[in-house]
């Protein structure tokens, strides 16, 4: 396309789920999606900035009915946004420009997701949802701990994120397989509580989750490297770690907080999608469909499916 190598943002498919004008305009969405395909700090394998682009393409895929949920969760209302320009010079404005996307959608009605990305987006998901909601905490879902306090000369990188969280509201960390050691002390000091992967030899999911989700305020953030998933089902990410959670691993701590706490906002991210096969694209769709869905079944959400 004329014109496509100059953009800064890569060609993304028009709308979640291909949804009808009816189910995604912005003013009766019960869910907002955001593209941001953005992967200036990634310090291994870029890429991420495709992630967007093909995490929606390939929702065209999905059913809209979810049968465990027994719940059309289209009928919430999905709308995609257009995707978010990138400030690729200055990591620390593109938090802030990150900041005032998801602020502009933040509301007690709608849930409003981030599609990355590097994880870095999150930094700024997270400070938007912080303005509407001050007793916010935030599950934290990733292989590692990223917890630096500055990595490769930023402070604003996909590396630093969790702690940049940290310094603003609760932070709980949940499949963590990669550590280092500045990022050990500093999770000491700041005592968060933190969950590696596996699960205690002897203690199920349904129990290693629920202790999980005790850690969690009644308004939660939801905050999801895919490379917390083992890389047998999502090799598609830059920096992927062997021992990961599976499918019913991952969707069995979400619905827990979805049974217990009022997800307010996500976001998803380092979806690489050249790393690895088109199925991890698929499964990136599914699992923000699925936590849209989630999010519309529980009691304590406003966020409703007709």
């Amino acid at each position: 396309m004329h014109g496509r190598e100059e953009s800064k943002v890569p060609w993304i498919p028009a709308n979640f789920l291909a949804l009808p004008e009816g189910q995604s305009d912005a003013a009766n969405a019960g869910a907002i999606l955001i593209p941001i395909p953005y992967d200036s700090t990634t310090s291994v394998k870029s890429g991420a900035r495709h992630g967007p682009a093909a995490i929606i393409e390939s929702s065209y895929a999905l059913e809209d009915y979810d049968w465990e949920l027994d719940l059309d969760v289209s009928q919430v209302g999905i709308h995609t946004t257009a995707a978010l320009e990138p400030d690729t010079g200055d990591p620390a404005r593109m938090v802030e420009r990150v900041k005032q996307a998801v602020a502009g959608y933040v509301s007690p009605r709608r849930i409003v997701g981030a599609i990355g990305g590097d994880h870095s987006v999150c930094i700024g998901s997270v400070l938007a949802h912080l303005e509407s909601y001050p007793g916010l905490s935030v599950l934290y879902l990733d292989a590692h701990a990223d917890l630096h306090d500055e990595y490769l000369g930023t402070a604003w990188g996909h590396s630093s994120g969790a702690r940049r969280i940290r310094e603003r509201c609760p932070l709980v960390l949940a499949g963590i397989r990669s550590m280092a050691p500045d990022e050990r002390d500093y999770l000491k000091k700041a005592g968060i509580p933190a969950f590696g992967w596996p699960p205690p030899r002897g203690e199920g999911i349904e129990s290693y989750a629920g202790r999980i989700v005790d850690n969690l305020s009644d308004d939660v953030y939801i905050s999801v490297d895919l490379d917390v998933l083992d890389p047998s089902l999502m090799a598609a990410v830059g920096t992927p770690e062997p021992g990961g959670l599976f499918w019913q691993d991952i969707i069995a701590i979400i619905s827990r907080v979805a049974e217990t706490r009022r997800i307010v906002g996500f976001d998803i991210n380092e979806l690489a999608p050249r790393e690895g096969p088109p199925a991890c694209a698929y499964t990136a769709a599914k699992l923000i469909y699925k936590l849209i869905g989630l999010t519309a079944a529980s009691p304590h959400s406003p966020v409703t499916a007709a």
